[in-house]
């Protein structure tokens, strides 16, 4: 059986880590809409419209211990074992989240219930790095709604953004994978490599204050930047798709990179959040992180 792993660094301590990962009012802050947990009991439960197949009753806890819960977890007409746990890496706390089965590396690409169970994690890991070290969650994906669009707040200059969404170099970091893009409007963008990539989006909007793009089947991704006394008001937009099978996944994909972007602009300390991604049948070279 597949297994995937997560892993997000941070500065907080293993006690406030523990709480958050194992205390219902910790889970209803970066996790989930609802939430109810009785370790000694055996209950473990999230629910709501941040989670998708929302449903109450869905999760079973399967065992805890002083740093780590598992739980199963019945997604999509099959039952997952998920662990979020703490460890201890060359003097680095880490999160980690176990997940099996976990879809392999391309498997996902066409099937948007893969796609959900491979990004859901990366989101609500990210807003659980920023809930720990005392920032505000950055954001959470609605499943009752096919409307795309957030917003967010960034101590940085909209020419700042531009860079960081278009400068290879500067994209690796934040998001942690390769990008390669012709930085004109008409030009070809690609997340890996143009030369291997058939069908890449196309550049429909750049200036100093809008991105666009849109790709080979429709979806469009927008970015619009509006800069006021020192910071830049971010709207992301995703569109394009079928109402009906709204594009969950890369929605929360673009939104875990985009926590990382926002703390390489704000913190002057920055280290990319994301330690590590443990795919099934990853490509040597894809990911670019640390």
């Amino acid at each position: 059986m597949s297994t995937g792993v997560v892993r997000v660094r941070t500065t907080a301590p293993t006690a406030r880590i523990y709480e958050a990962l194992t205390s219902a009012e910790g889970l209803r802050t970066w996790l989930a809409e609802h939430a109810a947990v009785d370790l000694d009991q055996g209950t473990f439960e999230f629910w709501g419209r941040y989670t998708p197949d929302g449903e109450r009753g869905r999760q079973k806890l399967l065992s805890a211990d002083d740093t780590s819960v598992s739980f199963s977890w019945f997604l999509f007409d099959e039952e997952y074992t998920v662990t979020l746990g703490i460890e201890q890496r060359d003097g680095e706390t880490l999160i980690a989240m176990t997940q099996s089965p976990y879809p392999s590396w391309g498997e996902a690409m066409g099937d948007e219930r893969k796609e959900i169970v491979q990004t859901f994690w990366a989101l609500t890991l990210a807003n659980l790095v920023e809930h720990l070290e005392g920032r505000p969650v950055f954001g959470f994906c609605d499943f009752t709604t096919p409307e795309q669009r957030f917003e967010t707040d960034i101590a940085a200059t909209p020419q700042a953004i531009i860079d960081a969404l278009t400068d290879p170099d500067a994209f690796a970091r934040w998001f942690g994978t390769r990008m390669e893009i012709e930085p004109y409007v008409g030009g070809r963008w690609t997340m890996g490599s143009l030369e291997t990539d058939e069908s890449p989006a196309k550049i429909v909007a750049l200036d100093s204050e809008h991105f666009k793009l849109e790709f080979p089947h429709g979806m469009v991704a927008s970015w619009e930047l509006k800069g006021s006394e020192g910071k830049t008001r971010l709207t992301f937009v995703q569109s394009g798709f079928d109402a009906g099978n709204p594009s969950y996944g890369s929605w929360m994909g673009w939104l875990s990179g985009f926590a990382d972007l926002k703390r390489m602009l704000e913190l002057p300390d920055w280290r990319p959040m994301w330690h590590s991604f443990d795919v099934p049948g990853l490509p040597d070279g894809v990911l670019t992180l640390e």
